[in-house]
């Protein structure tokens, strides 16, 4: 067996897939129409596929699950995040943890917890 990535739920793949590739570089692998893999392991899925083959709603914000990136240049990913998207959601701004990684959390457009941290 083997770990193929993280699939996450979104309303609308091609405006997720802008939101990760602006913010951090993933590219489109494979498009199967509702059902997108990206580069480092990173699946989108529609929202309306999900319910249908699950049976089950999403709960945007559930905060259960994260995904986590590292950025040695947080401050400036900070800046194009606020630039680019001005209406993030933050769990918590630019903050350093006492062993001194610094680290930012915020929610995707479609409420997909995000941490970005300085390498540790």
């Amino acid at each position: 067996m083997k770990y193929k990535g993280t699939l996450i739920v979104v309303k609308d793949c091609a405006q997720a897939l802008k939101f990760y590739h602006d913010m951090f570089g993933l590219k489109l692998l494979k498009d199967n129409d509702g059902n997108m893999e990206l580069t480092e392991g990173l699946y989108l899925q529609q929202a309306e596929y999900w319910e249908k083959f699950t049976n089950k709603s999403i709960t945007a914000r559930s905060n259960s699950t994260e995904l986590y990136f590292e950025e040695a240049d947080i401050e400036a990913f900070v800046e194009k995040l606020q630039k680019l998207y001005p209406k993030t959601e933050f769990v918590n701004r630019l903050m350093t943890h006492s062993w001194g990684q610094r680290v930012v959390r915020f929610y995707d457009p479609d409420g997909n917890l995000i941490e970005v941290g300085t390498p540790v």
